[in-house]
């Protein structure tokens, strides 16, 4: 399985970007797809969650502002990012797991920088 992260670049507070992350291999047993941020000196954190019917969870600081979607039958799973504020710098990082696992039981693509400016 791999994970391939596009659409991270330097944007302007209440501007927009629009991540990509493309999954390849025998992924078919693997149904939830998601983004996850580490910001310097932060640990990671859950951004958006979306499971292969649709399923979403969002973590409170970006509901509102970001949508997860995602394209089954080319294994793809987007983030539209709108509205974005200077605390949502980070490295971007997709996932991919089998429901009822953990993060780290899953794989991980390979991370795409956000910056935004103030």
């Amino acid at each position: 399985v791999q994970l391939q992260a596009s659409g991270g670049g330097l944007v302007r507070a209440g501007g927009s970007l629009k991540l990509s992350c493309a999954a390849s291999g025998s992924i078919f047993s693997f149904n939830v797809m998601g983004w996850y941020r580490q910001a310097p000196g932060n640990q990671r954190e859950l951004v958006a969650t979306i499971t292969s019917s649709g399923r979403t969870n969002y973590t409170d600081s970006v509901k509102g502002r970001f949508t997860i979607s995602r394209d089954n039958a080319r294994g793809i799973v987007y983030l539209q990012m709108n509205s974005l504020k200077p605390e949502d710098t980070a490295v971007y990082h997709c996932n991919l797991r089998r429901l009822g696992s953990t993060a780290d039981a899953g794989y991980w693509g390979q991370g795409t920088l956000v910056t935004v400016s103030s």
